[in-house]
């Protein structure tokens, strides 16, 4: 029966049997002695340090390299892109769709998850294969330094991993401190096209912004990305907008605000764009990402002052 309800959900019996050997091994630890809580409250416990693992999104990825682990990667999903070497690494389909078959078949020890982004349903089958599944998905600055130690932790590589937390905390904590009670900017961030979509407060790029001194227009929404439109937009009429989006160069979204000239941002030619992957993956390039829109926004308060 067992056998029967795991084909049906695309994974061969040589696969099978490759996972029915893990959890033969993984039973037979009576002593875990690595251990962490991962981001939806559950502890996840290795009798050894991790020696194959597999990052189920690009986020999880970047974040499992930082943490010191990248020789220890054995498998990957689309647009894990960073650092350059993961490009290298084999891939198992995208974050929304895995190959259940060809994970399976590189045998990792365990398995990164993304907590809102990957298949409930496919992830289940791997725990019920026996392959511990760790979820991240940090949503505040001490969660990206967090993610970085407890993933160092079942992999083995602490020291590393702390070195970058700590310096992803006080890299953070200065640049709060340089913006963080400067003059508010009011600021719209964009962060897809179409349809029309923003960040609240409660979204990682929204605390970002706050703390580089700018008060995002649409925070106060309930949905963490709730979908706008133009005409609020014009309502909230912000004295700087920050395009962000998929890819390295979105910055035909900016000239769209152009047909609007009573706008204060483009009166002010205070149109500004940050590359995506600096500022929208939870990971410490948000250090980059970071200086570069406090940066925009000191540009939009100079050109205030000079009025």
């Amino acid at each position: 029966m067992f056998i029967l309800a795991n084909r049906k959900r695309g994974v061969t019996r040589g696969a099978l049997g490759l996972a029915l050997l893990l959890v033969t091994t993984v039973a037979s630890a009576h002593d875990h002695s690595r251990c962490a809580v991962d981001d939806r409250g559950r502890e996840v416990c290795l009798y050894n340090a991790a020696q194959r693992i597999a990052t189920l999104s690009p986020g999880a990825t970047e974040l499992t390299y930082a943490a010191g682990a990248g020789d220890q990667v054995v498998a990957v999903v689309s647009y894990s892109d960073y650092p350059p070497e993961a490009k290298e690494v084999a891939s198992v389909g995208s974050h929304t769709r895995i190959d259940l078959e060809k994970l399976v078949g590189l045998a990792p020890d365990l398995v990164i998850g993304w907590v809102t982004g990957n298949p409930a349903e496919q992830l289940e089958t791997l725990e019920a294969l026996g392959m511990p599944v760790f979820y991240i998905e940090p949503r505040d600055m001490e969660g990206v330094a967090s993610a970085i130690e407890r993933l160092a932790r079942l992999a083995g590589t602490e020291a590393a991993g702390q070195a970058v937390a700590d310096n992803f905390r006080d890299t953070m904590a200065a640049l709060e401190a340089r913006y963080g009670d400067r003059e508010p900017v009011p600021t719209f961030y964009q962060v897809w096209d179409e349809p029309l979509m923003s960040v609240n407060d409660q979204h990682l790029i929204g605390q970002v912004v706050e703390m580089c001194g700018g008060v995002n227009v649409f925070g106060g929404l309930s949905r963490l990305v709730p979908r706008i439109d133009d005409e609020a937009v014009l309502a909230a009429n912000p004295e700087a907008i920050v395009a962000g989006g998929m890819g390295e160069e979105n910055r035909h979204w900016l000239t769209h605000w152009e047909q609007y000239p009573n706008l204060m941002a483009v009166e002010k030619d205070s149109l500004f764009f940050v590359p995506p992957s600096l500022i929208q993956r939870p990971t410490p390039r948000l250090m980059k990402g970071t200086q570069i829109l406090c940066e925009k926004l000191d540009i939009a308060r100079q050109k205030r002052e000079r009025r």
